[in-house]
């Protein structure tokens, strides 16, 4: 309770100071950054801190044991190289757990603007560059959970961030309304899926979440949309809210439900994260616990079986709507290495029953003559197959700038052998992922939520990736640039007028707002006008958020285009 009073006190002292709950462009059009006459003085910030109970957090980027100097503003303090730390620091870099203890750390490294890298020589100094969070912006404010987070949405340059992490309240009740009655869970801004599960598991129940454990539901996940393991049994994250108590940017806490702020409720069920508001917490759907099925395939190219591993993709694919359609959701992998099922997870079914489901796909791979290697297992609870199956996932998934697609069913249907030279252009050079599922009736009506329309036509999730380059920062802008250009281009050709799912796209998609958004897209840029007509929330690829933008320094900026 004391955080949430923080929070709303925290904005209500914005709102009333005239920061950034009304923000002063300069005279340029451009919001304040360091050096500006606007920027608040020190004892601004002292004054901002008592109102908030002490709780502003300077930032210390975590990389600061592998350089020998750390610089913030126009204070420099050197700081003593720690061989021992900085190795060690290396070692976990790449686990989730390793950032989530820190306000300001970005795990998608691409939004780091190269700074306070540890894989640098420690003579290298760190500085905060452009895209970390600091207290310093009295106009930009970010909203920030675990950092899990491929679009820099969470990061800001020179911003001022509302850390939600620490908001871990779980509550069960009873919910009543015209729309649903049953028993849902109430959970924290800063809940991650593991929590949630667990504490669900303890009632005998499951509530949709990610594959992700460390993923923070309440916020961009299901915000954004929200796939995961139970979306071919229950659907996505957003088709489960019930309400949402949030904080508006006038500092007003509201409960946003079917009846009340109703187009709120609506926009925040799957139109994008972190952009309309401070969420505090949402109700969801709960739903028995059952036990669950899971399976698993592996194909290795051996450098004479490409072609033909690329045929059995293809027929895979014409299999995959029996797959999904029968509530199993499927994650396959391609890249160099092979073609993998990791795995077919489905709940309500027996091992053996799921083994059946899956006997075409694996007669496609025997016809074919390509050796596999084929499991699957039962487990009595949702939360032990969950364990076991992200038990092996230690390393962060944020290694790469990423890159997304909807594929629809019509697309597999009836262009098959293009679908595949695509994925082939993108599996023998790096990692590609397929995400299937069956949303299509999980809502009564794609219009019932703001996810975008197109996700209830699709089989599956195109996700990509191409490694980071932590020791040569223009190699790792040319990967961003490869995914727009090259990777993506000939599956946006084979859907045009198609969609991307907001949390696992291409930050540098040039036409964000229809493929993020789709149709939904004017409705919801008239609820982000009503809800935050002064832009005190920018989120990159936000709705609206094509008014403005991020410059070389990092100082955001009016465009002269107008969101329609």
């Amino acid at each position: 309770m004391g955080t949430l009073l923080s929070l709303l006190f925290f904005l209500q002292a914005l709102a009333i100071s005239g920061q950034p709950m009304h923000p002063r462009s300069t005279s340029n059009g451009c919001r304040s950054i360091p050096g500006d006459k606007s920027w608040p003085t020190p004892a601004d910030w002292t004054t901002l801190n008592k109102t908030v109970g002490g709780r502003l957090i300077a930032t210390i980027p975590i990389g600061v044991p592998c350089h020998t100097s750390f610089s913030q503003s126009t204070h420099i303090s050197i700081s003593t190289y720690e061989e021992e730390k900085c190795a060690a620091l290396r070692n976990t870099w790449f686990l989730p757990e390793t950032h989530l203890p820190s306000s300001s750390s970005p795990m998608a490294y691409s939004f780091s603007n190269n700074s306070c890298n540890p894989w640098l020589e420690p003579d290298v100094p760190c500085t905060l560059g452009d895209h970390v969070f600091t207290r310093r912006h009295n106009i930009r404010l970010v909203i920030r959970n675990t950092g899990h987070d491929y679009l820099g949405r969470s990061t800001g340059a020179h911003a001022l961030a509302i850390w939600t992490h620490n908001m871990k309240s779980l509550e069960l009740v009873e919910y009543k309304s015209t729309n649903y009655t049953g028993t849902a869970v109430k959970v924290g801004a800063g809940v991650s899926a593991i929590d949630a599960y667990t504490f669900a598991n303890i009632h005998g129940l499951v509530v949709v979440g990610g594959n992700c454990p460390t993923v923070g539901i309440a916020g961009g996940y299901t915000q954004g949309g929200g796939h995961g393991p139970l979306a071919s049994t229950y659907g996505l994250g957003a088709d489960q809210v019930l309400e949402w108590d949030i904080i508006t940017t006038n500092g007003t806490l509201v409960t946003a439900n079917s009846t009340h702020f109703a187009d709120l409720f609506w926009a925040l069920r799957g139109g994008g994260g972190g952009n309309y508001g401070v969420v505090v917490s949402m109700t969801v759907k709960a739903y028995p616990d059952s036990y669950v099925s899971s399976a698993y395939f592996t194909v290795l190219d051996n450098g004479t079986n490409t072609d033909t591993i690329y045929q059995a993709i293809g027929e895979f694919m014409t299999v995959l709507p029996s797959i999904v359609d029968a509530g199993v959701y499927a994650l396959w992998v391609v890249n160099p290495e092979g073609f993998f099922l990791m795995p077919a997870f489905v709940p309500g079914l027996h091992k053996e029953e799921l083994d059946s489901i899956m006997q075409p796909a694996l007669k496609i791979l025997a016809d074919l003559d390509l050796e596999y290697q084929y499991s699957s297992s039962e487990s009595s609870t949702f939360l032990s197959a969950y364990e076991a199956l992200t038990s092996n996932w230690n390393v962060s998934d944020y290694n790469y700038n990423t890159g997304g697609r909807l594929i629809p069913r019509d697309l597999v249907r009836n262009n098959t052998q293009e679908l595949v030279a695509a994925i082939r252009n993108i599996g023998s050079q790096t990692l590609f992922s397929g995400v299937s599922f069956n949303v299509k009736n999980s809502v009564t009506s794609p219009e019932k939520v703001a996810v975008n329309p197109y996700f209830r036509e699709s089989l599956f999730n195109v996700f990509l990736g191409v490694s980071i380059n932590y020791t040569n920062w223009p190699a790792n802008l040319a990967g961003e640039n490869e995914i727009t250009d090259d990777l993506l281009a000939p599956l946006e050709a084979l859907t045009p007028n198609g969609g991307a799912y907001i949390n696992e796209a291409d930050f540098q998609q040039p036409d964000f707002q229809s493929v993020f958004y789709g149709a939904h897209y004017g409705r919801l840029l008239s609820i982000k006008r009503a809800y935050d007509p002064d832009d005190v929330l920018y989120v990159k690829t936000g709705v609206g958020s094509d008014r403005w933008e991020e410059r070389s320094d990092g100082r955001l900026c009016r465009t002269t285009l107008e969101s329609t």
